[in-house]
Parts: C-alpha cells; structure tokens; sequence
C-alpha cells in the first residue's frame, strides 16, 4: 500500500488534471497504482482493519472498483485531488503502523 501510495504521490507531483490527462500514460498509471492500493487494501484481514479503524480503509477499496468497473467515465479530478489531499495522510498511517509491527526497522 505504502509503494502505491507513493507512486500516486509522485505521478500526480504538482500537475493539474488536465496535464495529467493530456498524458495518457501518466493517467493510466495513476489508475493502476489506485487499483493497486485498494487490492491491497481489501487484501487486509478484517481483524486488521478494525484495529486501526482510524483508517478510511473502504475509499480506496471503493475507488479501486470505481477504476475497475467503470474506468471510461473515471473523475480524474477526484484522483488528483485525492492525491494531494488524502493521500500524504494515509501514508504517515501506514507508516506509523508498520514501526509499530517493525519497532527495529527490519
């Protein structure tokens, strides 16, 4: 999740939604990395979710699906906008948890 989250981060970098629909490619990876966060979000064990409730864990599950089921109407507005806005939070989340789990750093 944390690679995905990165990856989404720098594709969108400080580009609007119409730069990055200009660039198919660019577009097209932003779709796979959200598809990507929320596979491995829904991945997760429920009894892991509901620990760290804190976390909206069903909104990249729910974009995942959005990409997936309905990719020719997708609102890249949303995904950049999520980028910048939500996703630097979750990946302070993420990482808080995985020092948690790896308190050395293994």
């Amino acid at each position: 999740m944390r690679d995905a989250v990165v990856r989404i981060i720098d594709i969108v970098g400080t580009s609007s939604r119409a730069e990055i629909e200009q660039d198919r490619n660019r577009a097209d990876a932003l779709m796979w990395n959200y598809t990507v966060l929320g596979e491995a979000a829904a991945g997760l064990p429920q009894e892991f979710r509901d620990r760290h409730a804190d976390i909206a864990w069903r909104r990249p599950i729910g974009l995942r699906n959005r990409i997936v089921h309905g990719y020719w109407s997708v609102d890249m507005e949303i995904l950049v906008v999520t980028a910048a806005n939500d996703l630097p939070d979750l990946l302070t989340r993420l990482n808080g948890i995985m020092s948690a789990l790896d308190p050395g750093g293994q």
